[in-house]
């Protein structure tokens, strides 16, 4: 149990000493270096701080009513309170699904549905149900088309722990009876999962499945303003994709988790299966050309705001907090991006040399955002910095300023140029797309 001053001594002595004050529960040296680098000065938790860079349960302890405390003005953290609204399986999808009926209610284009009642815009997660909340209709949608795979997750964990596949029906029932129950009711007693269609159709390079790592920072979700990471990374399995169910138990297969991947015997630790987002964005431009690339990357971009518009009225907005989230996207073969989770506490663990550099950058560029001037934080500080100071990030939606020039309220339409969602799609048509992000 991390323990907190109860009594504060004054601001004013901080700001004599005028550096800023660490402290941080995860012992990692891209972490530590970007501190030192700044002068930064080191203390407990127990002693007065500026900044905590805390794992996800420490941030519990912080807000909790019985062991928590109140953040002085100087003091910022690296998690939103409830920021698991967003980063545990199961509340991403109830926040999204509520989101789609609640643009739904309004009227809203983005929330539009095909002939068979599928949302044009809004398709971007795979079917997903709780279980064992949601066990009948789960089985009421697998009985449509009993020959597909489906994913199940466990909802609180990370790192591919306990996730498995399956496409039979009984394969969900040993799951039922190896986790000590003998029926879906009893569900207090039960770890609670996700089961989610399996994107069985993955975009392949070299014969193998990938899914893409992009680092989004958010400094404020009301109004919402969140910034890009241009060096994201692809995770390649190290063995060739089948789709054939004799495959199913092949973890080096289907799941892209450095920490799974690192134990398969084809596992390169020079580049660790890793690939930049600018490679893969050349790659794609010189197969399938620049325009479909530029539209898929637009569509990223798009999915990613959305759902954090789907978590922002949910989110505890403290001043005190910002959150840089690493996002789980796979493409499929048609070049449709899909959002498979989100992390709160992305890896800072460094598997190669390229690694290390890019976690180290990705640090040093949240911190310029999160503490301008590397100055003893203010909490009402601009979250709107100078471009200068975005190192490789870029602003991704900034709702001030999508207010203040119409863009939330106008249907556009730019020739030549993707808007938004499917944009290629919406031009083909004739038909505008509501722009909502840029």
């Amino acid at each position: 149990m991390v323990t907190f001053p109860s009594v504060r001594t004054g601001v004013s002595s901080r700001i004599m000493a005028g550096r800023v004050k660490w402290v941080t529960d995860i012992e990692k040296s891209v972490l530590i270096n970007n501190f030192e680098k700044r002068g930064w000065i080191q203390v407990t938790e127990n002693e007065d701080w500026n900044f905590y860079w805390m794992s996800v349960q420490t941030i519990r302890n912080v807000f909790s009513v019985e062991t928590g405390y109140r953040l002085s003005d100087d003091q910022i953290v690296n998690h939103f309170p409830n920021h698991y609204e967003l980063t545990r399986k199961d509340l991403m999808v109830k926040n999204i699904k509520r989101y789609r009926k609640e643009l739904e209610k309004e009227g809203s284009p983005l929330a539009e549905k095909d002939e068979n009642g599928k949302y044009l815009y809004l398709d971007f997660v795979p079917v997903t149900y709780m279980l064992p909340a949601d066990y009948n209709l789960f089985v009421e949608e697998f009985r449509k088309s009993p020959s597909s795979t489906w994913i199940m997750k466990p909802c609180g964990k990370a790192q591919g722990k306990g996730i498995f596949l399956i496409n039979k029906l009984s394969q969900i029932k040993k799951w039922s009876r190896d986790s000590k129950t003998s029926s879906f009711v009893s569900q207090s007693t039960k770890e609670a999962y996700v089961i989610s269609v399996y994107i069985n159709n993955p975009l392949l390079i070299g014969g193998r499945k990938f899914d893409l790592r992009l680092y989004v920072l958010v400094s404020t979700y009301r109004p919402l303003r969140c910034y890009m990471y241009k060096l994201g990374f692809c995770r390649f399995c190290t063995v060739k994709y089948t789709p054939s169910t004799s495959e199913l138990d092949n973890m080096f297969v289907h799941l892209t988790n450095v920490a799974i991947q690192k134990h398969g015997e084809d596992y390169n630790h020079i580049h660790g299966g890793k690939w930049t987002v600018n490679n893969l964005r050349l790659y794609l431009e010189s197969t399938r050309g620049r325009e479909v690339t530029s539209k898929l990357f637009d569509e990223i971009h798009w999915i990613i705001v959305q759902s954090l518009k789907a978590v922002a009225p949910v989110m505890n907005n403290d001043k005190h907090c910002f959150e840089c989230y690493g996002y789980d996207i796979i493409i499929d073969d048609k070049l449709k991006p899909w959002l498979i989770e989100v992390n709160a506490s992305p890896s800072l663990t460094s598997s190669t040399a390229n690694d290390r550099i890019l976690k180290y950058n990705l640090i040093n560029d949240t911190l310029n955002i999160a503490v301008p001037n590397g100055e003893i934080p203010d909490c009402k500080w601009n979250k709107s910095p100078p471009k200068e100071v975005l190192g490789n990030y870029e602003i991704l939606y900034d709702e001030e300023l999508a207010q203040g020039d119409g863009a939330e309220r106008e249907l556009r339409n730019r020739p030549g140029q993707p808007v938004g969602p499917r944009a290629g799609r919406s031009r083909d048509s004739g038909r505008s797309v509501l722009t909502t992000w840029k």
